[in-house]
């Protein structure tokens, strides 16, 4: 049961940094979202995007916390870790 809930919260923290990655290229990108990520990628400004778009992850983090779903928010603090591992990853290489 713990298990589901801390995969619920993993796959919820995904969904919102894509959705930040999204909006961050929608509003601010003159591209579009195929375009942007391949010169990001080309230019080493990628790490930026993802972090940019990890921030949306504070809303379900906070929400989560707030109705007590422990489990379900570390999910959350899980997924926005593995993007600080993406973005090391890809300064590194």
């Amino acid at each position: 049961m713990i298990k589901k809930h801390v995969l619920i919260g993993f796959l919820i923290g995904l969904l919102a940094n894509a959705a930040g990655i999204f909006l961050y290229i929608l509003l601010f990108s003159n591209m579009d979202l195929e375009a942007t990520l391949q010169n990001a990628l080309q230019n080493d400004y990628l790490g930026k995007i993802i972090a940019l778009g990890a921030i949306l992850n504070f809303f379900p983090f906070f929400v989560f916390i707030k109705k007590n779903q422990i489990y379900k928010a570390r999910g959350v603090l899980l997924a926005t870790v593995l993007m600080a591992v993406v973005i090391a990853v890809t300064k590194f290489i």
